[in-house]
């Protein structure tokens, strides 16, 4: 079975603009479709929400990006498409239950992390990583594009 047209260009959308502020009204303009169709078809196709999706998406990435570095959360944040500490630290713990703190000691001072916190992250990742490629997996589905053939015709 082949994957949605709509939703490949969506998820290429989302991927390109991932690190800037994503809306359904953003969505809906840009592909001419009715948000709640949209939504739907999202939600049908890859199995989550679109802001679960982007969410997911830009909290894998600022895992990465603590894992690489030792930046400061705040710019962390930013550089992942969130435009409030708050909101980053609120949809961190949402989707992995642990603060980023956390993930910060387990990468840099493992001492302090409990067995049931490495866990946890442990799961996260694993979960985070398998969301990250939905997009290629989904867009690996796609139905060949045929480029039309033109007949010549030597009669006119």
């Amino acid at each position: 079975m082949y994957s949605n047209n709509l939703i490949c260009e969506i998820l290429i959308y989302i991927d390109e603009n991932i690190k800037n502020k994503i809306t359904i009204e953003d969505l809906e303009n840009k592909f001419f479709y009715n948000r709640y169709y949209i939504m739907k078809l999202f939600k049908k196709e890859i199995g989550l929400t679109i802001v679960e999706y982007i969410n997911s998406i830009r909290i894998y990435n600022s895992i990465l990006l603590i894992k690489n570095n030792n930046s400061n959360f705040i710019n962390i944040a930013f550089k992942n498409g969130f435009y409030s500490l708050e909101y980053f630290s609120e949809t961190f713990k949402q989707i992995t239950n642990l603060n980023p703190r956390k993930f910060k000691d387990y990468f840099f001072h493992k001492k302090s992390i409990s067995f049931d916190d490495i866990d946890k992250i442990n799961n996260s990742i694993v979960k985070l990583y398998e969301i990250s490629n939905i997009k290629d997996n989904y867009l690996s589905k796609q139905k060949p594009v045929i480029a039309p053939v033109k007949k010549l015709s030597i009669f006119k």
